[in-house]
């Protein structure tokens, strides 16, 4: 009922261009709402939310530049759209997406992926630390931004779009350097754990995981300590939204009888916090709040 809710709100706020009247620009928000419309377990292509899910594809390969495959915004936006077109690359029909059938510049679902994925490969191989920040040639990189990125990129591979190995290889690397003895996951700059956040803890988690690495240290070093804080525990920047959003994925990951425990109370949070209109607030706004929300529970 609470998912179900959090839908009907996307559905009433969708705008006919596809997107959502979000204060972050970008295709990161229609990217998380196709996950949350595909995660319903209904039929993308027939089912109740097929439209919605047709029109927020259209929104995030619109506003994709043909020549770079950069979604613009900000690399977060990049990392969430790579990951709402992995999910529907293969599931969704490519050949009713488009209402006049694909051209050059309405691509396939598989044709935009391929073109995002080369535009977050190009945007690492010029960065000083293997992994990415704000904008596809920012230099310096950061654990938030590069998780978003890397996820994008596990998912196009899992999807069956071709990633170089040495590309996962290096964002895992810095993703080792970046993660303290105890666990603690640090933000930019050097190694360790500057300050307690959840959200970059988990993303460590979840990365080492879906990279198929947890024979890694850092994966057990990073779970124990969710472990450990299991309640509770500072969310870092990005807010308690996006870090239950990561949290979910990396308990599921790692420990089932831990997520069902983090599960049941995460549940009793959203019913309080949940809107009349099924909208959840955030520290990133209302249509982040909600998706982001929507897909922890979706795990």
């Amino acid at each position: 009922e609470l998912y179900d809710r959090g839908l009907q709100f996307l559905i009433k706020t969708q705008n006919s261009e596809g997107g959502w009247p979000s204060n972050h620009r970008g295709a990161g928000v229609p990217g998380m709402a196709v996950m949350c419309f595909m995660a319903s377990g209904e039929d993308p292509n027939f089912g109740m939310y097929s439209g919605n899910v047709r029109r927020a594809l259209r929104n995030i390969i619109k506003t994709q530049d043909k020549q770079t495959g950069y979604f613009g915004g900000s690399m977060y936006h990049h990392g969430f759209a790579m990951l709402g077109l992995a999910e529907a690359y293969g599931a969704v029909d490519d050949r009713n997406l488009w209402p006049s059938g694909p051209s050059a510049d309405q691509l396939t679902i598989g044709q935009s992926l391929e073109l995002a994925v080369r535009c977050a490969v190009t945007s690492q191989k010029t960065n000083s630390m293997g992994a990415w920040r704000y904008n596809p040639s920012g230099n310096q990189a950061d654990t938030s931004v590069a998780g978003a990125v890397l996820m994008g990129l596990l998912a196009a591979r899992n999807a069956g779009i071709e990633v170089p190995d040495e590309s996962i290889d290096k964002a895992i690397a810095y993703f080792v350097k970046m993660t303290a003895s105890s666990g603690q996951v640090a933000y930019s700059g050097g190694i360790g754990g500057f300050n307690e956040s959840l959200a970059r803890i988990s993303i460590g988690t979840l990365v080492f995981a879906i990279a198929r690495r947890k024979d890694l240290p850092q994966y057990k070093q990073t779970l124990n300590y969710l472990r450990d804080k299991i309640q509770g525990g500072s969310s870092g920047h990005g807010g308690i939204e996006y870090q239950n959003y990561y949290q979910a994925q990396a308990f599921f990951q790692g420990d089932i009888d831990a997520w069902d425990k983090w599960n049941k109370a995460l549940v009793r949070r959203l019913k309080t916090t949940q809107k009349d209109d099924g909208s959840i607030d955030g520290s990133q706004g209302t249509y982040v709040g909600t998706t982001l929300s929507l897909l922890a529970l979706a795990v």
